[in-house]
């Protein structure tokens, strides 16, 4: 293509001007439509293709959370999420690609030192999918780490520039291993051939294939210890927020890592709302015969499917904002941000997620049978949200005991 998709819409911004949230919003709104024309594709592939990534990079739309300092626009989390949503919106699994790959920007940019992030965002764009899940062993040497190891799931790895693999350090003296994040250019690891097709019910394309790295050496300023969920911020923050001197960087991580996901699962109800929406220009199946439209059942199911999915999104937003002003209040001298108050936004948005596939359940179920054959849309996107609802993330009552029982006093186990 001679021309960029996210150019078809009339832009705010001018030539060459920075484009504000609201454009970057909009480039992604206008990629919907192709998006939906290649599902089936993407599907296949396991991941979207390479117009879609050079759409997403000639948009703008990986370098949301990239700190300026390197390139990026540094813009809020409800940015990237809003983008997030409105990607998913147009394919769920290739929202899921897209939202862990350009993620772990922020973790990047939050813990790793100065001397790493300036390699590490040498990359344009800096695409990274990341195992937190730890696998392999990495080796202590002179001057870094020797790292091999397979690590699953990796969403997000097609396009990627680099990866983030957590690994333990050998030779413990039996206590609990000493974790690292460790950040490996793409040479070092090779991409398994096993995501995509038939191999899962939904989210095909999201990318999520196994990485494999053998006796890769990584430099000592490319590993950080992974306490990120617990991180002790003392009196001057984490490495990126000294850095940047954005309360952005300050990277607490429970609800971030929980909001990528649900907000996937937010544009997935969007979808499934889209689609019922066009299946009302039907008659109905029963008794009186009339347009779908005028009838009083489907006239409750919309309604209702149409209030969950906006409640959904409202719910991800507002805690995305009490998010943002916990790190900005605290930059400014106020009350402690604790992990405590990470995990309990993480339950705010976990609500997100339950009312948005009660929508798609409800969408699948009262579309019509029709809604069921192969190649329906309507069926992937109950599909995709089924699969999402097999993560460990979307068990909701183990994350919400978990929750309390740290909240309570207890060690945070989940």
């Amino acid at each position: 293509m001679t021309e960029s998709l996210y150019s078809r819409t009339a832009l705010s911004t001018g030539a060459g001007a920075v484009p504000g949230p609201d454009e970057l919003v909009a480039r992604a709104i206008a990629l919907r439509p192709r998006l939906r024309e290649l599902q089936d594709e993407h599907a296949a592939l396991g991941s979207y293709n390479a117009e879609i990534h050079r759409a997403f990079t000639e948009a703008g739309l990986y370098n949301i959370l990239r700190p300026s300092r390197y390139g990026g626009f540094e813009y809020g989390l409800d940015t990237f999420f809003r983008v997030a949503v409105e990607i998913s919106r147009g394919d769920p699994g290739v929202g899921w690609s897209f939202v862990l790959g350009s993620g772990h920007t922020y973790q990047a940019a939050s813990y790793f030192p100065e001397k790493a992030q300036s390699e590490i965002f040498s990359a344009d764009p800096f695409v990274a999918p990341s195992r937190a899940i730890p696998h392999g062993q990495a080796q202590r040497v002179d001057g870094g780490f020797i790292l091999n190891g397979t690590w699953d799931y990796n969403s997000g790895c097609t396009w990627s520039t680099h990866a983030m693999p957590v690994a333990p350090l050998a030779g413990g003296d039996g206590s609990q291993p000493e974790l690292y994040m460790f950040v490996l250019p793409r040479p070092d690891y090779s991409i398994l051939g096993d995501w995509g097709g038939d191999r899962t019910i939904g989210l095909q394309a999201s990318s999520s294939n196994s990485i494999r790295v053998e006796n890769a050496f990584v430099p000592e300023h490319m590993a950080v210890a992974y306490d990120f969920k617990m991180h002790d911020w003392g009196d001057t923050g984490t490495e990126g927020f000294q850095l940047h001197g954005n309360p952005l960087y300050l990277g607490r991580s429970l609800f971030f890592f929980y909001a990528e996901l649900i907000s996937t699962q937010v544009g997935t109800a969007w979808a499934a709302l889209d689609e019922y929406q066009d299946l009302l220009k039907r008659g109905t199946s029963f008794p009186p015969r009339m347009p779908r439209t005028e009838s009083p059942e489907y006239q409750r199911w919309y309604g209702k499917i149409m209030s969950l999915t906006e409640a959904s999104q409202t719910l991800l937003m507002g805690a995305v904002q009490l998010y943002t002003d916990l790190n900005r209040q605290w930059a400014e001298g106020g009350k402690e941000f604790t992990p405590q108050d990470d995990a309990r936004l993480r339950g705010i948005v976990q609500q997100a997620a339950q009312l948005a596939t009660k929508a798609v359940d409800l969408a699948f179920t009262t579309a019509g049978s029709s809604a069921a054959r192969n190649g329906s849309r309507m069926q992937k996107y109950h599909r995709d949200a089924s699969m999402y609802r097999t993560h460990i993330a979307a068990q909701f009552d183990a994350v919400y005991a978990a929750t309390a029982r740290f909240v309570l006093g207890g060690p945070l186990t989940t």
